[in-house]
């Protein structure tokens, strides 16, 4: 197992890696709209998720990777009424081949953001 951490993305809130690589494969940790500062960037969702979706970009990047390695994604929402802004700006950052997909409602994330999401990556 290797850790994966980014200079580029907002530092763990715990005692937790970015992500890690086993083998070919890429397991990130939840990612949510923190900028470098700690920051939460902004209260409007879309802003969250393109934020969320930088901070992804970042972790990929530090492991050799990006959004087209990615097999399967769980995004975390604080209210499903959200769903199709998060998802709209979610689905830009993919094309041909997309990744499988959960989503779910849950009580309540880190810093009562509204969004997180988690993607698991491979080489192949």
């Amino acid at each position: 197992m290797q850790p994966i951490n980014s200079e580029k993305a907002p530092e763990a809130l715990g005692p937790y890696s970015h992500g890690v690589k086993v083998g070919n494969m890429f397991y990130s940790s939840g990612q949510i709209p923190l900028n470098l500062e700690g920051e939460i960037v902004s209260q409007d969702v879309k802003e969250q998720t393109k934020q969320v979706m930088k901070n992804l970009g970042h972790v990929l990047g530090a492991a050799g990777l990006d959004f087209s390695h990615i097999v399967k994604t769980t995004i975390f929402i604080s209210d499903m009424n959200s769903f199709p802004h998060i998802n709209e700006v979610y689905g830009s950052y993919f094309s041909g081949k997309l990744p499988a997909r959960s989503c779910v409602e849950v009580s309540r994330l880190p810093k009562d953001v509204q969004v997180e999401i988690e993607v698991v990556a491979s080489e192949e």
